[in-house]
């Protein structure tokens, strides 16, 4: 008899601890969280990582837009590039698709001015003409150069989001401009040494 006790009170114990358990709902549901997290460790361990290879590099992008050239780069293209004005500049933020492309919580923005959203920290403040936030309050405006900042760290400058009427720039020829002065420059610079040279004393 003597070695039956243990087992008895063995019994006892947990039947007790299981009799607490139901009786209370908070021990029910720390229970249920445990057993939740403990599948859901032993389910990630089992499975294999999934490689996901990087997006290839879209090619660098130089053109200023009209607000309604603007609106088709919003991530849902074929090459799914988005792009976002802010302050009267463009920048290419498809790296940022996460936050800007489709599903992102800043989607609302992509292929507009986010200007006046980002200065008053509202998505739902979408533009689609264009707009001179010339009736935003200094703290507004404090916000938008702020967050131009952040884009320009961040993001590749494009070009610039068009006014009324205003002419886009080429930037090719832009480019090849300062190619040639830049040439002309280089160009100036050595016919100067050599002539400095040929001015030189020679030394005796």
């Amino acid at each position: 008899m003597a070695e039956e006790i243990p087992s008895e009170e063995s019994g006892g114990f947990l039947y007790n601890l299981v009799l607490e358990i139901i009786q209370s709902p908070l021990n029910i549901a720390l229970v249920l969280a445990i057993a939740f997290l403990a599948y859901k460790i032993l389910k990630r361990s089992n499975e294999e990582p999934v490689y996901s290879p990087p997006e290839p590099q879209l090619p660098k992008l130089r053109k200023d837009f009209t607000p309604e050239e603007l609106k088709p780069y919003n991530g849902t293209q074929e090459d799914g590039r988005v792009l976002m004005a802010v302050n009267g500049n463009v920048y290419d933020v498809t790296k940022g698709k996460r936050f800007y492309g489709p599903g992102g919580p800043y989607a609302a923005f992509a292929g507009r001015d986010a200007s006046r959203g980002l200065a008053t920290f509202s998505v739902e403040c979408k533009t689609d003409g264009y707009d001179d936030l010339s009736d935003l309050n200094s703290m507004e405006m404090d916000s938008v150069l702020e967050w131009e900042a952040q884009f320009k760290e961040k993001y590749d400058l494009v070009g610039r989001l068009l006014k009324p009427g205003e002419e886009p720039r080429n930037y090719s020829d832009d480019e090849d401009e300062e190619d040639s002065s830049g040439t002309s420059a280089n160009v100036t610079a050595r016919t100067g040494d050599s002539g400095g040279g040929g001015d030189k004393p020679k030394s005796e």
